[in-house]
């Protein structure tokens, strides 16, 4: 069954996806699986959980030429090395129309290393940020963390910005007040464990600068099988 939304010119439609260093339920590492996921629900931008391996160099699970030519979508380069896709494993991945103006990469502090990805981009809505994270498994440091998001956001020149991540908040509402009240945040529904999902951890905020940022037309998380796609926006 095909995941995606009809095209719309005026629409920019954008996605979070944990692929969890490409393993499935079946414990299988394939790429190429999710790159026929990325390929099927047909988003512009699309921001990545835990692409790189964990352990050594942290090679990229999801190799480029996988995402190029099976996803028809095209990384955008966040790694501070060769060899990773992501940086603290978050990577943003693009269609073909969009152009990278700038990227920023912010260290966040908690129990374990954090970073958020900020993506300054030009396509055919115009310009747009980026933010991708996965944010810590405590909500002390969580909340550091988006502070940390916020002040990096409030001095860069303003943008349309759009946050995308695994926020690992297992509350439908509390413990985002740092995001209040710049950032709207839409919940699209349970998305964890993928095989019986009980939790939304995985969100979409719209922030300062999106004049349809309460115009979410339609949001959901995606399942094909037992398999979750984390956080479907069509904006």
């Amino acid at each position: 069954m095909s995941h995606s939304f009809p095209k719309h010119p005026g629409h920019l439609r954008v996605a979070s996806y944990n692929i969890r260093k490409c393993v499935g339920l079946d414990r299988r590492r394939d790429p190429h699986r999710i790159a026929r996921i990325l390929a099927e629900i047909g988003v512009d931008i699309v921001a990545l959980q835990e692409a790189d391996k964990r352990l050594g160099a942290r090679r990229s699970a999801l190799p480029p030429r996988i995402i190029t030519e099976e996803a028809k979508l095209q990384p955008v380069r966040v790694a501070s090395n060769a060899v990773s896709l992501g940086w603290h494993g978050n990577a943003l991945l693009t269609g073909p129309a969009w152009r990278v103006e700038g990227v920023n990469r912010l260290p966040l502090p908690g129990l374990e290393p954090r970073g958020a990805v900020i993506a300054d981009l030009v396509g055919p809505v115009g310009d747009f940020r980026a933010v991708a994270t996965h944010l810590g498994l405590r909500r002390r440091d969580r909340q550091r963390q988006m502070t940390l998001i916020m002040a990096e956001l409030a001095h860069l020149p303003p943008r349309p910005t759009v946050l995308l991540g695994d926020l690992n908040e297992w509350s439908p509402a509390a413990g985002f007040a740092p995001l209040d009240p710049y950032f709207t945040l839409h919940n699209p529904g349970r998305s964890f464990p993928s095989w019986r999902p009980m939790a939304a951890l995985d969100r979409v905020a719209t922030g300062p600068g999106c004049a349809w940022r309460k115009r979410v037309l339609c949001a959901r998380v995606l399942r094909g099988g037992r398999r979750t796609i984390c956080r479907f926006g069509r904006i």
